[in-house]
């Protein structure tokens, strides 16, 4: 049976306001965290997109290293399952999102400061578990019904773009299950407990030896903006401005293209 979305949950929320009460409590009362010599402090919160887990997981620590007083906590999950966090009330430096609409919306809400900029652009590659043992070739063999067939659900970015990929090659997949984020899909394609998904090129790459990618032609395929913004309520402002303009830098765009971004 198809799997529903992850949005947030209690324990999450709970987890995010006792790591924000913590940087607070660091920072001192207006929880801005500026050193005495204008470098940022304290601890931001960042959450990101399932298909920058990786990427994200080096900057943090690149960005740390060049800004010691700062701790990054990264929170990574379907760009939609964030956005509804965030809605929710969780508290949140940096969005960086694997689509515009989810960040659109909370631009709409008012969630947003500041300008929205591109971090970088990705594409979708067909994932089959390694050696292919379901012959998958192409984009219409996800209409086999004997093949087990995933995709991400609707609503998160990876399964919308998934779909009008399927439109546009006018192929009417045999879908056997629905993940809540791309890392979910790679996870079960990887196990074998799958014959074929549509992911992230990078998150191919990602998945190594245990998967394989199968291209899909240019005119089928979409390129994905990846949006990154600092929160309207960020709890420290000038350590998420710092990270943002890391991420947007030199230092940031090395890391995204070593796992397979490309440029915005």
């Amino acid at each position: 049976m198809p799997s529903a979305p992850v949005r947030g949950t209690s324990l999450m929320l709970a987890l995010l306001v006792l790591a924000l009460l913590v940087s607070l409590a660091a920072c001192g009362d207006d929880g801005v965290g500026v050193a005495g010599d204008g470098e940022p402090e304290g601890t931001v919160l960042v959450f990101a997109a399932a298909s920058l887990t990786d990427a994200f997981a080096e900057i943090e620590v690149d960005f740390e290293a060049a800004h010691p007083g700062v701790d990054v906590m990264v929170n990574t999950a379907g760009s939609s399952a964030l956005r509804e966090q965030i809605l929710e009330g969780a508290p949140a430096d940096v969005f960086a999102s694997a689509n515009r609409p989810n960040i659109e919306q909370l631009m709409a809400a008012g969630e947003v400061a500041g300008e929205v900029e591109v971090l970088a652009t990705n594409s979708l590659q067909i994932v089959v578990p390694a050696g292919n043992p379901g012959g998958v070739t192409g984009v219409q063999d996800l209409a086999r019904p004997e093949l087990l067939i995933g995709l991400c659900a609707e609503g998160v970015p990876c399964g919308d773009f998934a779909r009008a990929v399927l439109a546009r090659a006018a192929v009417q997949a045999s879908i056997d299950t629905n993940e809540p984020d791309v890392r979910a899909l790679l996870t079960k394609v990887g196990a074998d407990e799958l014959d074929a998904g549509v992911v992230y090129a990078t998150d191919v790459i990602a998945g190594g030896e245990l998967v394989e990618g199968i291209d899909i032609p240019s005119q089928w395929n979409v390129e994905a903006d990846y949006p990154i913004a600092r929160m309207a309520g960020a709890p420290n402002p000038t350590a998420a401005d710092a990270f943002i303009e890391f991420v947007l830098g030199p230092d940031g765009q090395r890391i995204l293209a070593g796992f397979g971004f490309s440029p915005p």
